[in-house]
């Protein structure tokens, strides 16, 4: 049977928990290189491990995960301009044995020209749910943006002004605005008038996660990450 009929088939969504990251894909994707590891483990050639909601179960780095589910998808590697993990990189691609991706990892193919950058963004959600509460309802939300533009930065805070936010440095030069505590409407609205404003701004949205994790025996808490990217001119100093 050849990858078009695979393609064809094996389209369902699969829900992977890595290392308490969750993503969903379809099994043509996880096949799309049938000798590697994942390739082998959804042709039942190797045996699974579900989570307790009945995902697959990969105990490996949940955020690198992301590239390589991301090569999986397009069949080139792309990273950020900043990336500084490419050797934990090469060891999760060794493990999923997808040899394409090693053979990117070792021989490296610059994104951009020289005198081009990569410029990034990070957008989070946290959200507070009740365990207890049918419907589950929403305790307390929060959004937070996290960049090196710190042109962007002050752009937000001129034109979200109503919002209450707080700034605070990070490391590598980064800084994050975070907005909040707010209630689950005004996170929908906010997030969505960020967005807009973000990518009104030249970004696009490169890759979106989610991270469920329980804090509290009442509480259980749930991250949404987009990321989003766009390229700029070196300037000379």
């Amino acid at each position: 049977m050849d990858n078009g009929d695979w393609g064809h088939r094996m389209s369902s969504p699969v829900t992977l928990n890595v290392g308490g990251h969750m993503y969903t894909t379809s099994l043509s994707t996880l096949q799309r290189y049938p000798d590697s590891m994942l390739g082998a483990m959804f042709r039942g050639d190797f045996p699974t491990t579900r989570d307790s909601k009945g995902n697959y179960f990969i105990d490996r780095d949940g955020t690198l995960f992301r590239y390589i589910l991301n090569f999986l998808r397009t069949s080139e590697l792309t990273l950020p301009a900043d990336f500084t993990e490419t050797d934990l990189l090469r060891k999760e691609a060794d493990f999923y044995q997808i040899e394409p991706l090693i053979h990117c990892l070792h021989d490296p193919k610059p994104l951009y020209p020289p005198d081009i950058f990569e410029q990034v963004v990070e957008l989070s959600s946290t959200r507070k749910l009740s365990k207890y509460s049918n419907p589950v309802a929403v305790i307390i939300t929060q959004l937070t943006i996290t960049t090196k533009v710190h042109g962007l930065l002050e752009g937000i805070s001129n034109n979200f002004t109503k919002w209450s936010k707080h700034m605070m440095d990070t490391r590598d030069c980064q800084v994050s605005f975070t907005f909040g505590p707010c209630d689950y409407h005004q996170e929908i609205s906010l997030r969505v008038h960020l967005m807009d404003y973000i990518m009104k701004q030249g970004f696009t949205i490169r890759n979106t996660r989610v991270h469920h994790m329980s804090e509290r025996a009442n509480e259980n808490t749930v991250e949404h990450h987009w990321t989003f990217c766009r390229p700029a001119r070196k300037v000379e100093d």
